[in-house]
């Protein structure tokens, strides 16, 4: 898959068939439409355009109000996109400048003198530029100006897959990570940066790596403890691992700030600064206040049994997204 990070710069040799659309997860859904979009592209002997922005618009638009959440980082959804098996994806920046655009200036300026492509396949509800001004009529309209045909993606097609950005979000909220790998066809990934905590893991004989998650878009799921498969960015062996998101309720009585720890099952190394990938297989229990250390150092002696137990059934990831 070829990266392009301007629709302007964009050249093909072949004609293509272009989509647009933030593909935040690249769930089930969107394989969907990329599915199509091969079919599209292979039946006129070119290839698939996926176009998207960068940064989210609403986070141009709505800088201190967006409250948005992501599932995928750009850099994952690349990973991703590529793995789905699409030929090109651009990446356009998003201005303030840009979503003032028309649309026909839309259209004219990254289809016509663009990406040129010979058809445009949209979901059943996109809108596009100008206050979504753009509806699937207004692009069929400009298609016959500009040398395009249009295909939208019927409504049945999206719902038969009972999946959207949205349900995975709400189900990684409530801690459900289980079901929204079923739905991502892929385990929910979360990047982290080890900083330097306090060691309390270590004195209870749980030594933990304590992650800074660098992207604040980010969603991560629920507090609560997860199996997950977990791996140093430099190596490349996923490792059995149990990791504890929330507040240290015992140690800190609940009124801490949210931290996410990470303890890999057969030993590690100190890795401060380094970079863990996480892949969230299942959420095993709740966060809960326990009465004193001991019995903290109890459950998590379970905990780790629980989640060996699980992990040992599931193959781990077979790729890096």
């Amino acid at each position: 898959m070829k990266v392009h990070f301007n629709a302007n710069d964009f050249e093909s040799d072949v004609p293509v068939v272009l989509t647009v659309g933030t593909f935040d997860g690249v769930h089930i859904g969107h394989r969907a439409v990329i599915d199509l979009l091969k079919r599209r592209a292979q039946e006129i002997d070119g290839e698939s355009v996926l176009l998207t922005f960068h940064p989210h618009p609403r986070t141009v638009l709505h800088p201190e109000q967006h409250q948005l959440k992501l599932l995928n980082t750009i850099e994952e959804r690349k990973s991703l996109l590529r793995d789905a098996g699409l030929d090109h994806l651009v990446i356009h920046p998003f201005t303030e400048e840009f979503s003032r655009k028309t649309p026909l200036e839309y259209v004219r300026d990254l289809f016509a003198e663009g990406i040129k492509p010979q058809k445009v396949i949209i979901g059943y509800d996109h809108r596009f530029g100008r206050n979504r001004e753009g509806s699937f009529d207004s692009l069929v309209n400009l298609g016959k100006v500009f040398g395009f045909s249009v295909e939208e993606l019927p409504a049945q097609t999206i719902e038969e897959t009972k999946v959207s950005s949205t349900k995975v979000r709400e189900a990684l909220q409530i801690g459900h990570v289980a079901q929204a790998r079923t739905w991502l066809s892929k385990p929910y990934p979360l990047l982290g940066r080890v900083k330097r905590g306090e060691q309390l893991g270590r004195k209870l004989g749980y030594p933990t790596a304590n992650l800074t998650i660098e992207n604040p878009l980010k969603l991560i799921p629920a507090s609560g403890v997860y199996a997950v498969f977990a791996r140093l960015e430099t190596e490349e062996t996923w490792n059995a691992a149990m990791v504890n998101i929330g507040t240290r309720p015992t140690v800190e009585g609940g009124s801490g700030k949210e931290q996410i720890e990470v303890h890999l099952l057969n030993g590690g190394r100190q890795c401060y600064n380094e970079l863990i990938d996480l892949r969230f297989m299942r959420r095993m229990r709740d966060e809960v206040q326990f009465d004193g250390l001991a019995a903290l150092k109890r459950q998590l002696q379970q905990d780790e049994a629980n989640v060996r137990s699980y992990l040992d059934t599931i193959d781990p990831p077979s790729s890096s997204i």
